[in-house]
C-alpha cells in the first residue's frame, strides 16, 4: 500500500472508526457495571488500558510511517 492511500486510510480510521470504538468500549464498561456492579478503580483502569491498546493492534501497519515524508 502506498503512502498516500495509507494516509487517507489512517484519517478514515481516526475520524470514523475511532469514535465508534470509543462508544463500543464505553458501552461495554456500562454493561459490565450493570451486570456485575461497580468494579474497583484499578480493575477499570486495567480494562481501559487494555481497550486503549487493543484498538491499535489491527491498524499498526497502516499507521507505520504515515508521519514521515515521501
Amino acid at each position: 500500500m502506498d503512502l498516500k492511500s495509507r494516509k487517507r486510510l489512517s484519517i478514515l480510521i481516526l475520524l470514523v472508526l475511532m469514535p465508534v470504538y470509543v462508544i463500543v468500549a464505553v458501552s461495554l464498561m456500562n454493561w459490565l457495571d450493570g451486570q456485575f456492579g461497580r468494579q474497583p478503580i484499578w480493575v477499570e483502569v486495567v480494562i481501559y488500558l487494555l481497550l486503549g491498546i487493543l484498538w491499535a493492534m489491527p491498524f499498526k501497519r497502516v499507521f507505520r510511517g504515515v508521519g514521515k515524508g515521501e
